[in-house]
């Protein structure tokens, strides 16, 4: 059986070797204290090795974790990697992940045109408004668009029993409205236009005094027909629940005139050439007001998003390349400080 051997650990073994030389020393006549402070030497030498080895193990162990490492609030340490990962996946607010997790945005409007409607013949959805949320989708890393047809009186309604994500539909931002959802910053600005029979013998707004007018409830376009009546400058008001009865309406000779959007009645009547129609003019609009996004009062992290892509596309010119596209100037645009919306939650 061999006989086991025991090494004798480094620490231990140059104290040893410095006595065993220390002792020859002396036999050899050596001064001791020569002997002696070479034994201390050595050993200072071996602490000074230990304390690097110890310090270079505690970076390598940083370097294997990713990164430089650092104090958490809690005392503790993490590394930048770890810190960086973290902070990834918490940048994109809890909306736009949900979204991008079911692939599209699901809009709610009344399929008005020019602003957000479905073309009858590709089936595509195009519109001002459109066209401004898909360069805002394209920004966001949005992949589609879903839009849900709603009566425009019940499109913040809807919204608010989450049964869409937003409203884009040339609404009005109002002191009413704000108390039911929150604002987008403003898109663009407009008013109101009255719309006549082209033989109508209508030529100003006096004329209205007595005559039958149709508005699609809702709208602000509505608040001020019913204004109208109340005070006595016009005979009848009847309400219709979206822009293509109300044109029907006022073709037929259902009512004497109709008042609706200015933008929506000037892309109707130069797109359809069956209406035998005209605008109301000379004529100055009473009811011009700045235009949004709706979404609820919880998703204003989505909101905040979305504002700060918005006011980047009014910075570098994009939104206003997109109202000329839809023949409108830029009296329509709204710039960046102007169109701040101050939502009250």
């Amino acid at each position: 059986m061999k006989e086991k051997r025991f090494h004798t650990p480094l620490f231990m073994a140059v104290p040893q070797i410095c006595l065993r030389y220390a002792m020859g020393a002396s036999m050899k006549r050596v001064n001791l204290k020569k002997s002696i402070a070479l034994m201390l030497a050595l050993i200072m030498v071996l602490a000074l090795a230990t304390g690097c080895g110890t310090k270079s193990t505690s970076g390598s162990n940083a370097s294997a974790n990713g990164g430089e490492t650092t104090k958490a609030a809690d005392g503790g340490e993490t590394t930048e990697a770890a810190k960086d990962d973290s902070q990834a996946s918490g940048s994109e607010s809890k909306l736009l992940q949900k979204i991008k997790e079911k692939g599209y945005i699901q809009i709610g409007s009344s399929n008005d045109a020019p602003f957000s409607y479905t073309d009858v013949d590709s089936g595509e959805l195009k519109g001002v408004d459109i066209e401004i949320l898909r360069e805002i989708c394209k920004r966001l890393g949005i992949p589609d668009i879903k839009m849900k047809v709603i009566d425009f009186s019940n499109l913040l309604v809807e919204l608010n029993n989450n049964n869409i994500d937003m409203v884009v539909d040339a609404m009005y931002v109002k002191d009413d409205r704000l108390k039911v959802a929150a604002f987008t910053d403003k898109w663009y600005q407009e008013g109101e236009a009255v719309v006549i029979p082209a033989d109508s013998t209508i030529a100003g707004k006096e004329d209205l005094k007595g005559k039958k007018i149709g508005a699609q409830p809702g709208t602000t376009f509505y608040e001020t027909a019913q204004k109208w009546l109340d005070d006595g400058k016009i005979g009848k008001l009847e309400a219709y629940d979206n822009q293509a009865t109300l044109m029907t309406a006022v073709n037929m000779g259902k009512v004497d005139a109709v008042v609706t959007d200015g933008i929506v009645a000037g892309y109707t009547l130069a797109s359809d050439s069956a209406l035998k129609l005209k605008l109301l003019s000379p004529y100055e609009a009473e009811a011009s007001g700045q235009i949004g996004a709706a979404l609820r009062f919880e998703d204003k992290d989505f909101l905040a998003e979305v504002n700060t892509t918005l006011n980047a596309m009014k910075d570098d010119g994009t939104l206003l390349t997109i109202l000329k596209n839809y023949g409108l100037t830029e009296d329509y645009f709204v710039g960046t400080e102007d169109g701040k919306t101050t939502n009250i939650k």
